[in-house]
């Protein structure tokens, strides 16, 4: 039975983790949050996924026929019998449940992204950038070889040379910092286990301000790259824009949250920080500790059905 406890732990702990990841996100310097909370996801959702996966090998192997074949003398005995098939039930249903619904959103994307490098490489490009005729205003950076800032017509007509100006520079640092790659290991991190989805929001938002930073140290005016933001979004909000999801945008997430931190002085209280990024370290580190348990017990159980080891 503690084994399965074990093993649960992984799978209630995601659940804990939406609201300090908001409150790491207000605490720490945008891009430490951005690793914190992505690597947090990461951790989390792996020993999640590897929580079910155990639950499912244990069910099976409780069954003579896949004890045949996984060279066992005996089927696996567990303390929890009763509950372990039902387990093993419901966490093939997970598993299936999450593979189908990030094949759909990879393929979703694979498609939006290709359709967007696509027109991206039709345009002539002005270094990175490329201009776009759309009614629709939009701007967003896209990732690949060469990285591009696409910029439709629309959005430059809405701006002004120096808003402009501080948008490019909050594209660049999308590219520059690989923000895409976060946003995938979101995305992904999503599928693996409900409770995760907030978490995609905040990752999402901390890319989002660690641009906005890198953009107003750019450009060296906060209070420019607020507005070039607030415009953007503003002139952007009826418009339904064909950029891929992991295309990060400058008009994208909680804006006004984003101007409000932009126009405030950056300030980060050192113990509310590491509170923070303790907490959200601590749930992963718990949960990594609680899964390797698991399956080192899960391990120890397969030998000794296998005759390898005595009880």
């Amino acid at each position: 039975m503690t084994a399965t406890l074990l093993l649960l732990l992984p799978l209630l702990l995601p659940f804990a983790v939406p609201v300090p990841a908001r409150r790491a996100l207000d605490r720490l310097a945008p891009v430490t949050a951005l690793w914190v909370i992505t690597l947090c996801a990461v951790v989390l959702a792996g020993c999640s996924l590897a929580a079910l996966g155990t639950f499912v090998l244990t069910g099976l192997l409780r069954l003579p026929a896949f004890a045949a074949l996984g060279e066992l003398v005996h089927p696996l005995s567990t303390a929890s019998g009763p509950v372990v098939l039902p387990a093993a039930a419901v966490s093939v249903g997970a598993l299936a449940v999450c593979a189908g619904t990030l094949g759909r959103a990879a393929l979703k994307e694979f498609r939006a992204f290709r359709r967007a490098r696509t027109e991206a490489g039709r345009r002539p490009a002005a270094g990175d950038l490329c201009v776009i005729d759309s009614p629709r205003p939009d701007a967003y950076a896209l990732p690949g070889r060469p990285h591009r800032i696409v910029v439709t017509t629309a959005m430059l007509r809405s701006l002004d040379a120096a808003e402009r100006e501080a948008l490019f520079a909050h594209e660049r640092a999308h590219n520059r910092g690989g923000h895409h790659y976060f946003l995938a290991v979101a995305e992904i991190a999503a599928h693996c286990h409900p409770a995760l989805r907030p978490v995609r929001r905040a990752i999402r938002l901390a890319a989002e301000r660690a641009a906005d930073e890198a953009a107003a140290a750019a450009v060296n005016d906060r209070r420019l790259t607020a507005r070039a933001i607030a415009r953007a979004a503003l002139a952007g909000q009826e418009a339904r824009s064909a950029r891929p999801g992991l295309a990060p945008a400058a008009a994208s997430g909680p804006v006004p949250h984003r101007v409000r931190a932009l126009l405030a002085a950056p300030h980060v209280t050192r113990r509310a920080a590491t509170c923070a990024a303790a907490l959200l370290l601590a749930c992963a580190t718990v949960s990594s500790a609680s899964s390797v348990t698991g399956l080192i017990d899960f391990h120890h159980r397969v030998e000794i059905a296998q005759g390898e080891e005595s009880r």
